[in-house]
């Protein structure tokens, strides 16, 4: 197998550390890349891996993160959008957007996008997280920053769903310029996620009954490990979303090319500078 160069974000921590660690052992230079700098550095310094420090709550540390890695790398093979997060009520980032739909969307779409030269150079695929919580969610075009009637689960369902949006059109726009993508559900992790929240899901991730319910962040790492080993046309489809190694079904409105193309648009405004 050839070795490849993987960017994972989100990998200080659960299924994004789960995967550098098995990439790593696997042979590929894995760069780690996490908010939180000591447990980003620890799991870099246990992979003799390189690793960035980036909030997602902000958006100039993603652009710092973009450059940073298109000026170390001549090659990316896969970049693996895996950071995000949930949130128990409505919070603004300094960029003045709901933090949820940042993070969990608005961040990846920028670093990929930032990179979308090295990641056409190289062949790429662009591997995104995204949840069974896409399946019954909303995305309002006209309210991407969740400013009415705001729900922390309905807004963490839409921005699940706009990793599947994102993903179907980032491989419409740039397939044939050979980048690859796939977004996938890593079914529900015992991990920190949701932890912090004061909010059903929180109690939920934070109980032991619930823990052991739950599968470990080694099996939940399994998907996003075989896309990223694997190559797309042989061993995966791309533009399509995954769950335990299959295609999925997911939210009808996932196939929706004018609400795909629409988030794009919005989303590329947004990160204007």
């Amino acid at each position: 197998m050839a070795r490849k160069t993987i960017v994972i974000t989100g990998a200080s921590d659960g299924i994004g550390a789960a995967a550098a660690r098995e990439l790593a052992a696997a042979g590929h230079e894995v760069v780690v890349v996490g908010r939180d700098p000591d447990r980003t550095r620890s799991v870099a310094e246990e992979l003799d891996a390189e690793h960035h420090v980036a909030d997602f709550t902000r958006l100039d540390d993603v652009r710092a993160l973009a450059a940073a890695l298109a000026a170390g790398h001549r090659r990316i093979d896969v970049l693996a959008n895996n950071a995000g997060g949930f949130n128990d009520r409505r919070y603004v980032t300094p960029d003045g957007h709901e933090r949820t739909f940042q993070v969990n969307h608005l961040a990846p779409f920028l670093l990929t996008t930032l990179l979308i030269d090295t990641l056409v150079e190289s062949v790429a695929s662009v591997i995104t997280t995204s949840s069974v919580a896409a399946r019954r969610a909303r995305v309002d075009l006209d309210d991407l920053d969740a400013r009415h009637g705001y729900s922390a689960q309905r807004a963490y369902g839409a921005s699940k769903l706009e990793n599947i949006l994102f993903t179907r059109e980032l491989h419409r726009r740039y397939h044939r310029r050979g980048i690859s993508t796939a977004t996938f559900h890593p079914g529900g992790v015992a991990t920190s996620f949701a932890t912090d929240a004061d909010h059903l899901w929180g109690r939920v991730y934070r109980s032991p009954l619930g823990r052991r319910a739950m599968i470990g962040p080694e099996r939940g790492a399994d998907t996003l490990v075989w896309l990223a080993e694997g190559t797309a046309g042989e061993d995966w489809v791309s533009g399509q979303y995954w769950v335990k190694r299959r295609i999925a079904r997911t939210n009808p409105l996932a196939a929706d090319r004018d609400l795909a193309r629409g988030l794009w648009e919005a989303s590329a405004a947004m990160v204007e500078e």
